[in-house]
């Protein structure tokens, strides 16, 4: 089966995305891309194969560790934020493939050792200083060490690298290895991810937040949960039709790189406006949950006693 591929078109688009990005951002790369002072702890575990995902968690685990030892600070450094997120959900993952839920545990398995050697290949380019290091990673990757940027928009970053560029390649090669894709079996596993997203974003977005973002969680009540499920269903459904897409380049490598870079290109242009985004809300959140406990003052009936006051 063969595709019809604008390559022109297709690298037209690319070099156009990332102009916009970088009007929205110039930030340059840091001195040396790599994970100091640890860069060679971060290479050692980076080096070990990912046969399951018993080995996917472990390398978690350790780069969990290493993340956390990394300036500004104590589990401070932006990037740890998001890997604690992927954490929590591969091990969910795992404890679904023990159960009945699944229809092909082969899939699921092999997709989300796929999915991680992504992420691992991200670090390990950032680590050996590598210009190969997608675009919308390095958005992230270079924010390590800012505390300016909320630990919610960090992992929210790493999300957006994973399932925008990671996802739909993963699943390239898991249909590489098992089979092309039969939606029929194996799409009702990949959505069951959707459900445990579902169910662990809402309270690790709560622990990322700063105090007025739980302020604003607050006012808001469901409709984070609401827009955050719709979010992960609407990119994990782009991240399945991109794939199946690529698919059909697969044996045009130029054609395939070119799809590549391009969508990585748009995933790192969505980063940079969350950047944009998460800073615009940071200057004037205080003012947002100030006018909101005035209002909540006069609902009351007036001023509220604080906890040791008679009035």
């Amino acid at each position: 089966m063969t595709t019809t591929f604008d390559r022109d078109l297709v690298r037209g688009s690319a070099e156009t995305l990332r102009a916009r990005r970088l009007e929205l951002s110039s930030l340059a790369i840091p001195p040396g891309r790599g994970w100091d002072p640890l860069r060679e702890r971060m290479a050692e575990v980076l080096a070990t194969p990912t046969d399951g995902i018993t080995e996917v968690i472990r390398k978690l685990v350790t780069i969990q560790a290493i993340l956390d030892l990394l300036p500004p600070g104590r589990s401070a450094n932006r990037v740890s934020a998001f890997n604690q997120l992927y954490l929590k959900i591969t091990r969910r993952v795992d404890t679904a493939l023990r159960g009945d839920a699944v229809n092909s545990p082969d899939f699921l398995e092999l997709l989300d050792v796929e999915f991680a050697k992504r992420y691992f290949s991200a670090l390990e380019l950032w680590n050996n200083d590598d210009e190969a290091t997608p675009d919308v990673w390095e958005v992230l990757f270079k924010r390590g060490r800012d505390k300016r940027m909320s630990k919610l928009a960090a992992a929210m970053l790493g999300v957006n690298a994973h399932i925008n560029h990671d996802l739909s390649l993963a699943l390239i090669g898991t249909w590489a290895a098992l089979g092309a894709p039969d939606d029929d079996l194996i799409h009702p596993d990949y959505l069951l991810v959707n459900e445990i997203f579902y169910q662990e974003i809402p309270p690790l977005r709560r622990g990322f937040s700063t105090h007025w973002q739980l302020e604003i969680d607050e006012l808001v009540g469901p409709l984070d949960d609401w827009s955050q499920r719709m979010l992960v269903t609407v990119t994990r459904a782009h991240a399945w039709d991109q794939g199946r897409r690529l698919w059909l380049l697969r044996n045009q490598p130029e054609d395939f790189e070119e799809a590549r870079q391009a969508m990585d290109r748009a995933a790192s242009l969505v980063a940079e406006w969350a950047i944009v985004g998460d800073r615009l809300v940071s200057g004037v959140g205080w003012g947002i949950t100030g006018t909101w406990h005035s209002l909540r003052k006069l609902w009351g009936g007036g001023r509220q006693p604080r906890a040791g006051v008679k009035v």
